[in-house]
């Protein structure tokens, strides 16, 4: 299915592995032209060449930045405009904080938490979004966790910040939706990356709790991600759609 993104310019964050590397070449299969970004310039050039490996006529920009800096999220974004011309999807994701209870998560912990996986979205869209008004057309998409659906006993931190993130994202949505622009989050359960193999010693056991019986594909997430992005979708925006096999119980 052709998505009708050829030509449009897509910063994605986290992109160096996981569900964020699945989106960046979901979206350069469709033809967009991609910034990819993480902390590591060794990981990003390697996603690069395997994404162009694959896509050979890939446009893919490599920007090393943290994004628990303000200041690097604005250079980040100041660097993707400058190589692009502009952006016009934004792909935010960034790893999750390390697990815990509350009985083991220290009071400074959340700071970097919601920093991490909170207030550097909502950076990211106050640097990106008011041209994407301007131009009236644009595309937020936030990789969160199944986690804000159903939170998780030994993930507070991202329990509480995702969810933080969940509540911006659909007061944003509602604010730009006149303009042009949808902003929806992801909500992953269990896919095949590196953060679930740190996370579970045994993915057989993993996947049995899941009804679908298997675990998610990365590069099927990345093309709901990309689906997300196109104009089939631009009557879907301030939703938080879970990709998890039928593992969430809620009937929200």
């Amino acid at each position: 299915m052709d998505l009708n993104l050829a030509g449009r310019r897509a910063l994605v964050t986290g992109a160096s592995t996981g569900l964020g590397k699945s989106t960046a070449l979901a979206l350069a299969q469709e033809g967009v032209e991609v910034a990819i970004a993480s902390r590591s310039q060794e990981k990003l050039e390697a996603a690069r060449s395997e994404i162009i490996s694959m896509v050979p006529s890939a446009v893919v920009h490599v920007i090393p930045a943290d994004v628990t800096s303000n200041e690097e999220v604005a250079s980040m974004a100041a660097a993707a405009e400058h190589a692009m011309g502009g952006v016009d999807i934004l792909v935010a994701n960034a790893g999750g904080p390390p697990p815990g209870n509350f009985a083991s998560t220290s009071l400074d912990s959340y700071g970097e938490a919601l920093q991490l996986n909170l207030v550097s979205t909502v950076a990211m869209c106050s640097a990106l979004v008011p041209a994407m008004q301007q131009r009236g057309w644009g595309r937020v998409v936030a990789i969160t966790s199944l986690s804000v659906r159903e939170p998780i006993g030994t993930l507070i931190l991202s329990n509480t910040a995702r969810a933080g993130l969940t509540g911006f994202l659909k007061t944003l949505a509602r604010e730009v939706a006149p303009d042009g622009i949808t902003v929806n989050s992801l909500q992953p359960g269990l896919h095949r990356t590196p953060r679930l193999e740190a996370l579970h010693e045994n993915l057989a056991e993993a996947a049995a709790a899941i009804p679908a019986g298997f675990i998610g594909d990365p590069d099927d997430f990345g093309r709901v991600a990309a689906f997300l992005c196109s104009d089939f979708a631009k009557f879907i925006t301030g939703a938080a759609i879970p990709l998890d096999g039928g593992a969430a119980h809620g009937l929200q």
